[in-house]
């Protein structure tokens, strides 16, 4: 799925006045055509694939309707996506371009474009973490605010917009804990996740709480769910803004490990895992690069090189102006990238799982570069697109195994 096919047509206008109302009438049309169109680009590259098999890593199957189906799904996904965050035009980008150049030379001087570990500081546990009981349809869970410890460097590109989103400054989750002491597991959300009904259903907490035994912590990410609240238009996570991006990593990355503290102030020598989705995926394993006393990691369709696939869905053509700024980025979203870290998790605690005909986190491009980063450990592959994993029984299954194999979770077969 390549990038120089979105066109988003900002500037379609711009040449031609008599075309000015052509973009708003052609848009709904090529909204419902688009995910079409670039299905069937799939399905036909599927069956290339299927014929020449043995380029890569990434199983090849035999295409079918159903898998067709599952691509078609991820387009729309993408579809929303991008109607969430627009592009802005070239003028507004100057800004953003601006930043990537002073973003380069401070973190160059600092050294963390070379030593990408120690852009990401060591927090302690959250001082005033405050915890409040919830009873939903005769369920309970207990509900978690705290102030955020992360602050960026004052000279850092883009810290003072960064320390205006007042909603990110407040940590939020949810806890699922037992009376007793029990392994603990970090679950870690998505795009556009962080709410709570979502976040119960989409990691089956319930299961891996009730069933598995585990305590089960549900951190929310910065500009997402509660902490998305006021902010600007077009602030998201992740989107165009690229410092925006770096320190919502950042903050990411330093919140879990200040809750990773706190758990083990509560509860010292508990085993601990982390289990991302995506987005979440991607912090998880930057996570897992960085705390060495994990007992294990569990990736599901994780992304691995976040600048890459913000280029990738972009909706820019390789000449669009815009796109020099992406370009002149990568070196930023390698230090931020768990590509650039070697992780710390035992080998016997790493797992991943992806779809084969995922469209928003692509198999080749992200997956197989970090299951290979990771030393290829046990991986699932599933018939499915970005959001198949919920639909999976060999996803669950592969869950269940991985959690019972990294020693997470005993006395139950996988």
């Amino acid at each position: 799925m390549g990038t120089d096919d979105i066109g988003i047509g900002a500037d379609d206008g711009a040449r031609t006045p008599h075309r000015s109302t052509v973009p708003r009438i052609q848009a709904p049309l090529r909204n419902v055509v688009q995910p079409l169109t670039r299905t069937g680009g799939y399905y036909a590259r599927s069956w290339r694939d299927y014929l020449h098999d043995g380029r890569d890593q990434t199983p090849t199957v035999r295409p079918t309707v159903a898998l067709a189906a599952e691509a078609f799904r991820d387009e729309v996904v993408l579809l929303g996506l991008r109607a969430r965050r627009p592009l802005s035009d070239p003028r507004a980008f100057d800004r953003i371009h601006g930043e990537v150049v002073a973003a380069l030379d401070f973190y160059g001087q600092r050294g963390s474009l070379d030593d990408p570990a120690a852009f990401f500081a060591a927090p302690g546990p959250p001082s005033d973490l405050d915890i409040s009981p919830v009873r939903r349809r005769n369920r309970s869970y207990h509900r978690l605010r705290w102030t955020s410890g992360y602050r960026p460097d004052p000279d850092e590109p883009g810290a003072d917009r960064w320390l205006g989103y007042d909603a990110v400054s407040r940590g939020y989750g949810l806890l699922l804990r037992h009376p007793e002491p029990r392994p603990w597991l970090v679950c870690v959300h998505g795009t556009e996740m962080g709410r709570a009904a979502i976040d119960l259903a989409i990691f089956r907490a319930w299961y891996l709480h009730d069933e598995l035994g585990l305590n089960v912590v549900m951190p929310v990410l910065p500009m997402h769910g509660p902490r998305a609240k006021g902010l600007p238009k077009g602030a998201v996570f992740p989107g165009e803004d690229v410092l925006d991006d770096i320190h919502a990593t950042a903050q990411a990355v330093w919140d879990v490990r200040s809750l990773l503290s706190w758990i083990r102030r509560q509860q010292p020598g508990a085993p601990i895992g982390v289990y991302g989705l995506s987005l979440g995926g991607f912090i998880a394993a930057l996570v897992a690069s960085l705390d060495d006393a994990l007992e294990c990691a569990v990736l599901g369709v994780p992304v691995a090189d976040l600048v890459g696939l913000l280029a990738r869905h972009s909706g820019m053509g390789s000449d669009d102006p815009r796109m020099e700024t992406i370009r002149l980025a990568a070196p930023l979203g390698r230090m931020i990238s768990p590509l650039s870290l070697p992780p710390q998790v035992p080998m016997a605690g790493r797992f991943i799982y992806a779809g084969i005909a995922d469209q928003v986190v692509h198999p080749r491009e992200q997956i197989d570069r970090l299951w290979d980063h990771w030393g290829q450990p046990d991986i699932q592959w599933y018939r499915g697109g970005h959001t198949g994993f919920f639909r999976s029984r060999p996803v669950h299954r592969f869950l269940t195994a991985a959690l019972v194999q990294s020693g997470l979770v005993r006395g139950i077969d996988a």
